[in-house]
């Protein structure tokens, strides 16, 4: 079983902000309507600290600010530098998100609520695929529960309970048997 997430302290980190999204919702009420915002934000450093937040309002700039106080409470540190070093899958409701490293120079090929998580981490080569509910409050959850999800090397020595060699380059990697004229 996972440990209890660790969060960061914002203090002293210089945030990048994304509205994700925001919907408008509207009580019927005897003189009409009245009008309700709720908005969903990703902050992150762009080298490794995300955070998420939902924030619901009369206005819409009160919805981002109560979403960026939240998303500030929610920073969690992931150490991935340019890409993910594996494949992984992220669940959340009805939600299904599908991570695939990319090698350098791809981008992120994403949708607007993965992109946003994975330029506020600092991702930079990153492939992803939803599937199910595209609620974009559900890809977000499932986007960084992927993200928790995936494994360093470090990880896997201590579940193997060995010490991993180093791998081979492709480059360096012998030709492969007959082969060739």
């Amino acid at each position: 079983m996972r440990e209890p997430l660790k969060y960061v302290d914002p203090t002293g980190l210089e945030l990048e902000e994304r509205v994700v999204d925001i919907w408008r919702c509207a009580t019927v009420v005897k003189g009409g309507k009245r009008f309700n915002f709720a908005a969903l934000v990703v902050v992150g450093t762009g080298t490794g600290v995300v955070g998420w937040g939902y924030g619901k309002a009369r206005e819409v700039p009160g919805a981002i600010e109560k979403g960026l106080r939240e998303a500030r409470k929610r920073l969690i540190k992931l150490g991935f530098k340019r890409t993910i070093p594996h494949e992984v899958i992220g669940h959340s409701d009805a939600s299904m998100v599908k991570l695939i490293p990319a090698a350098p120079g791809t981008g992120v090929i994403a949708g607007s609520a993965v992109r946003a998580v994975a330029d506020c981490l600092g991702l930079k080569d990153l492939l992803s695929k939803c599937y199910g509910s595209n609620n974009s409050k559900n890809v977000v959850k499932a986007t960084l529960n992927g993200l928790l999800n995936v494994r360093t090397r470090a990880d896997v020595e201590r579940l193997r309970g060995v010490k991993l060699g180093r791998t081979r380059e492709p480059a360096a990697a012998e030709a492969a048997p007959g082969g060739g004229a």
